[in-house]
């Protein structure tokens, strides 16, 4: 299997891009262990939660993410709720589902040095 992390997001305005099935989101999976794949009213993401030790590792967390974000271009949506719980939130918006994009910014955000942040070992 090719690896993620060395692909780069394409431009979501290129008129070919479609929203993938779900039988060919399922067969990436395993490529971004850690994450969920969700059905949200018929709209396929990618979800992952991290418990972080505080509310400011929370924010720092949100930076890495942003860093590989924009140089991907390519940017999910981000959440920190209560004050230690962090949920990200990736698909491709301009297709209303998922896309390879979205399998590569997750690959990369699993790459992230996030240990020092996080309140208990990850397993990636």
């Amino acid at each position: 299997m090719d690896d993620l992390t060395t692909k780069k997001c394409v431009p979501c305005d290129t008129k070919d891009l479609r929203p993938m099935a779900e039988d060919s989101a399922k067969h990436l999976m395993p490529k971004v262990v850690g994450w969920d794949l969700v059905n949200e009213n018929g709209i396929l993401k990618l979800n992952r939660s991290l418990k972080v030790k505080s509310f400011t590792k929370g924010l720092e967390l949100f930076k890495l993410v942003a860093d590989v974000a924009e140089a991907e271009g390519h940017h999910p949506d981000l959440h920190l709720v209560g004050w230690n719980n962090v949920q990200i939130e990736i698909c491709t918006h301009a297709v209303g589902g998922l896309t390879e994009n979205d399998f590569i910014l997750a690959a990369k955000i699993n790459r992230l040095d996030m240990h020092h942040l996080l309140r208990r070992k990850i397993s990636a």
